[in-house]
Formats: structure tokens, sequence, C-alpha cells
């Protein structure tokens, strides 16, 4: 006796399982979709002309009602063109089916109930626009007449959809939209739906400890040889009468009776040779290791 109870209770639960995840939409409810034809009117489409209309996306209850890439299907149902002289023209558009990504068909009953920039009657029919305004200017202006008398035979324009024209559906009857997410059965055989948001992480794969390569021994670069640097001599002293020091890497005499000196910076200068102490220039240098002499000939650059 249990086990009977049992069993009618599991197969009580397997029906709302099943069709949990189904959406219900009520009759009354806005559906907009989006004509993918270029022109779509009584010029370009005949009667009993298939019409498609990518399906915008809907939410109930926080879920995506319908899937993406769903379209409404239907057909060029009638139509009235513009008068000549007087009479707006019309057309009608019918939609009776809805295809799913996963080329599922459900039936469907779908009135237009609103286009951008054309009146719809009661019915679901589109009317075309007049032009009252530029007629009116039109006529008021005697220059034009002639031009109005020859548009006057003409037909009014036409209610003419551009591609990607946004229309709003009235759905007429309760219109049931199945889930066609994937199913998963857990261990007694039920199907659940995962969640929307849900999605299953990738496997993690075990590291792989990199394979230690043989590495050959490159012996280090020899440091560089450093050149000696020469030592520089050091520089003449040359000591004035006034009791200061001048150092000159050169020093010569002029024809001008000066002494002309190039500092240790490469600078020129000089100075007359009265300014000069020989004597203390002589010692100064012997005590540096070098010798100050003057020069026999006058202009001749001398160390």
């Amino acid at each position: 006796m249990n086990g009977s109870l049992r069993a009618l209770a599991l197969l009580l639960l397997a029906t709302p399982l099943a069709t949990f995840a189904d959406q219900m939409i009520p009759a009354g409810s806005l559906v907009q979709c989006t004509v993918s034809e270029p022109k779509l009117s009584s010029k370009t489409t005949a009667i009993g002309d298939p019409v498609l209309c990518q399906v915008s996306h809907v939410e109930l209850y926080g879920r995506s009602v319908f899937p993406t890439g769903s379209y409404l299907v239907g057909h060029f149902e009638d139509y009235k063109d513009p008068g000549h002289f007087v009479g707006k023209g019309w057309m009608e558009l019918k939609f009776d089916r809805m295809t799913l990504p996963q080329a599922e068909v459900i039936p469907v009953s779908a009135k237009v109930v609103y286009v951008p920039h054309y009146p719809v009657d009661r019915d679901g029919r589109i009317h075309g626009n007049g032009h009252p305004v530029r007629d009116t200017v039109e006529w008021l202006i005697p220059v034009l007449w002639p031009i109005d008398l020859i548009n006057l035979p003409r037909r009014g324009p036409r209610p003419t959809l551009k591609a990607e024209t946004r229309l709003t559906l009235k759905i007429m009857d309760d219109l049931v939209v199945p889930d066609t997410s994937p199913t998963m059965r857990d261990q007694y055989g039920f199907s659940q739906r995962a969640p929307v948001s849900y999605s299953a992480p990738p496997p993690q794969l075990a590291p792989v400890a990199p394979q230690p390569q043989p590495t050959a021994y490159v012996a280090p670069p020899p440091p560089p040889v450093q050149q000696p640097i020469a030592a520089l001599p050091p520089p003449i002293v040359l000591v004035l009468r006034s009791g200061y020091s001048l150092y000159a890497a050169r020093y010569w005499y002029d024809a001008g009776g000066r002494v002309q000196y190039i500092a240790p910076n490469g600078a020129r200068y000089y100075i007359a040779m009265q300014q000069l102490d020989f004597n203390a220039t002589i010692d100064a240098n012997r005590r540096n290791g070098l010798s100050f002499t003057v020069p026999v000939t006058v202009g001749y650059p001398g160390y």
C-alpha cells in the first residue's frame, strides 16, 4: 500500500517538473518585432507573400520569454491603393505562427496595433499619410498651380515600411512558449532545468611540473683590461711679484714683452714680463721637478 502511494506521488510530481519552465503569455500582451524587408508596401508585395518579423527581447518574471533568434511569420493579407483624387491607401499584415531557433513552430494569433509614423485602425490595418499641409501651401501659390494640376490625377502615397521598422503587436489568445534550454535529469529520472545564469565551470587540469632541461655551462666573459692612464705632467707655476701664482701647461714670450701661457683648462692668457718674479718661479718649479728657463728666441714656446 505504501509503495503504491509513493509511486502515485512521484507520478503527480513529474508533470509540473516537466512543464515548470514553460512561459505562458496571456492574451492582450504586447510584443514588438522588427521588419527585415527593405521596403514593404502594396507596390513591392503581393497578397499572400510571406512576411518575416524578428521578435525583440521580452522578459517575464525576470526571465527571457522568447529565445534569441525567434521570428513571427505571417503574410500580406490585403491592401487598398490610394485614390487619384481622394482617399488614402492601407495594407494589412497577418501573423499566425512563431518559429523558435530549434526549428520549433508554435501557432500565434497576433494583430498589429502600432506602427511608427502611420495610423493603425482597430482591425490592424496600416493607413497611409497624405500631404495636407504641403498641398494647401502649394495651392495657395498661384505660380505652382500648373504643377498641381499635373500631379492632381496621380495617386497619393502608399504606406511603406522601411527596413528595421519596429511593429507592436497584441497577442489575441494565450500563448505558451516552451523552454528550449537543455534539460538535466536527476538520479530518479526527473527532468530539471538549469538556472539561466548558471554555467558549469570548466574542468580544472592538474598542473604538470616542467621537465628539467639540461643547460650547457657558459663561462662568463673575461673582465675588460683597463689600459693604464698616462700620468699628466704637473703644470708649470708662474709666480707673480704680487705673490699670486698661476698654473700653465705651456708658456712663451712674444714680441710685445709679454708672457703668454695656456692654462690647464685650455684657455689662453698673457701677463706683462715685469709682473713675473723669475727667481721665485724658478725655485717653485725646481721643487716640483720642473725646470723653468727663459727662451732665447722671443716668441718661441717654452716649457
